[in-house]
C-alpha cells in the first residue's frame, strides 16, 4: 500500500466530499471483550457487539455463497429480519462451521443472550463468527460474557470491536468518515476483518458498516449490494471460499438527513460507501497472511463471462502470485493463466502489459526493456493489463502474492 491515512492505495480515490473522522455515526455503541474463545483464560479480545439504539433502524446484509454455510450465517439468514437488524454479536477464534445442529443451537443461544442483554428482539440480532472450522462453539461461555460487555458499550468502542473480530489479521481495518451531502453531513463507519481464505466470490471476511443517514430498506439493500460487488467480490488472497462471509449495513437515521433514491445525496453517499469498502477490501489483500505485494489485473475484451473468467484465473494463479511475491518479471505466468481460463481457443490472440510496459502482443512476446520491468514489479502495488479479442467487457480484480509466510501460517493454523 502507498500513501498515508485510510485511503492509502492508488487504486482507491478518496471522494472530495469524504473526510476521516474520530467519531462513530450517531446512534451506535460498540465494544469488545475477552471471553476465552481464542484460548480459555486468554485476555485477547475475541467477542464484539455493535448495537444501534434507534428503534427505526434499517439494515441490509450479504452472505457467502459456500455450500458449507457456518451456523451463524444460517441463523442470521433464517431467524433475523434482515431489513431491521439492530445489533451484531461476533466472535473470533471459532467459525462455528461444520458443527451440525449443535452449532445452530449454540448460535441461537448467543443470539438470544445478546437480545436479552440489549433489550431487543432476537430477530434484530445478527450473529457472526470467524476462526477454526469444525470445532464446537463454546456458546455458554460467550453468552455468559455478553451482559457485562453490553453494559459498557459506547460510542468510542470501535477499536475494541474491530480487534475482537480479528484472527490472523495484521493490518487494522476500521475507520469513521464524514460524508458531505447536498442535504447535510452524515457519518459512515466500518469495522472489518479478513486476511486469508479469500476468493473473489464474496471474499472471506466480516464487515459491519454503520451510518446515521436516513435510508429506506430497499435503498440500503441496493447500496450495499452494489458496493460489495465492486469491492469484496473483486479480491483474492488464496482463491479459497469461506464458510462465514458476512457484510451488514446498519442505518440509525439519527442525523435526520434523508438520502432519497435517485438524488444527488444518493450518488454522493454511494461513492463514499464504495470507496470505503474498496479500501477495506484492498487492506484485506495487503494483509494476505504474509503478503509482500498486491496487484490489480484488468481484463478487457468481448464477453463479460470471458473477461471475468480470465481475470479470476490470473488473480488465483499460484504461479502468478509466486512471481508477484518474488518481484519476478515472468509474464509467462500470466499468459499461462489466460490460456488455462480459455482452453480450446488456440491460437489465442492476447496482449499483456505490466505497469504500462507492453510485454506481449497478438499472443506473442515483444521486445521490452527488462530493467524497467524488473523495477516495476518490485513495487508494493503492481498493475497487470490483459487485452483479449473484441471489446465491450471489462473485469477488475485485486490480489496478493503467495509468500513463504502464507504457507507457514496456514500449516500451523490449529497447532
Amino acid at each position: 500500500m502507498s500513501g498515508e491515512g485510510f485511503f492509502n492505495s492508488r487504486w482507491v480515490e478518496r471522494p472530495v466530499h469524504v473526510t476521516e473522522d474520530e467519531h462513530l455515526p450517531e446512534g451506535f455503541r460498540l465494544g469488545g471483550a475477552a471471553c476465552g474463545v481464542m484460548a480459555k483464560g486468554s485476555q485477547e479480545l475475541d467477542l464484539g457487539i455493535v448495537v444501534c439504539d434507534s428503534e427505526a433502524a434499517v439494515s441490509a446484509a450479504r452472505f457467502c455463497d459456500s455450500g458449507v454455510l457456518a451456523a451463524p450465517v444460517v441463523v442470521t439468514r433464517e431467524r433475523c429480519d434482515l431489513g431491521a437488524i439492530r445489533a451484531v454479536v461476533a466472535n473470533s477464534g471459532n467459525a462455528n462451521a461444520a458443527t451440525g445442529e449443535a452449532g445452530i443451537a449454540e448460535a441461537v443461544r448467543v443470539q438470544q443472550a445478546a437480545a436479552d442483554a440489549l433489550g431487543i428482539s432476537a430477530r434484530e440480532v445478527a450473529v457472526a463468527s470467524t476462526g477454526v472450522i469444525g470445532v464446537a462453539l463454546p456458546g455458554q461461555r460467550i453468552a455468559s460474557a455478553i451482559p457485562a460487555l453490553a453494559a459498557r458499550l459506547d460510542g468510542e468502542g470501535a477499536g475494541d470491536f474491530a480487534q475482537a473480530i480479528r484472527t490472523t489479521d495484521a493490518i487494522d481495518k476500521h475507520v469513521a468518515l464524514r460524508v458531505a451531502l447536498p442535504s447535510g453531513t452524515v457519518r459512515l463507519a466500518a469495522q472489518a476483518k479478513g486476511a486469508g481464505m479469500i476468493s473473489p466470490h464474496f471474499a472471506t471476511m466480516l464487515c459491519f458498516i454503520e451510518t446515521d443517514a436516513v435510508l429506506t430498506q430497499p435503498l440500503a439493500d441496493a447500496l450495499l449490494g452494489t458496493a460489495v460487488a465492486r469491492s469484496f467480490d473483486r479480491i483474492s488472497v488464496d482463491g479459497q471460499l469461506s464458510t462465514n462471509d458476512t457484510a451488514i449495513l446498519l442505518a440509525s437515521g439519527a442525523s435526520a438527513i434523508h438520502v432519497e433514491a435517485g438524488s444527488e445525496d444518493e450518488k454522493r453517499f454511494a461513492r463514499a460507501l464504495e470507496a470505503l469498502l474498496r479500501q477495506l477490501a484492498l487492506r484485506m489483500v495487503a494483509d494476505g497472511e504474509g503478503a509482500r505485494r498486491i496487484a490489480r489485473v484488468t481484463v478487457r475484451g468481448a464477453g463479460e463471462e470471458t473477461v471475468e473468467r480470465v481475470g479470476r484465473s490470473v488473480a488465483n494463479s499460484p504461479l502468478v502470485k509466486a512471481a508477484l511475491f518474488g518481484g519476478d518479471p515472468n509474464w509467462g505466468r500470466i499468459a499461462q493463466a489466460i490460456g488455462a481460463a480459455l482452453p480450446g481457443t488456440a491460437p489465442l490472440s492476447f496482449e499483456i502489459a505490466i505497469e504500462g510496459i507492453a510485454v506481449a502482443r497478438d499472443g506473442e512476446a515483444i521486445g521490452f526493456e527488462r530493467a524497467a520491468l524488473e523495477e516495476a514489479v518490485a513495487r508494493n502495488e503492481v498493475e497487470y493489463d490483459v487485452a483479449l479479442p473484441g471489446e465491450g467487457a471489462e473485469a477488475e480484480l485485486f490480489f496478493s502474492d503467495l509468500s513463504y509466510d502464507y504457507v507457514k501460517i496456514n500449516a500451523e493454523y490449529t497447532t
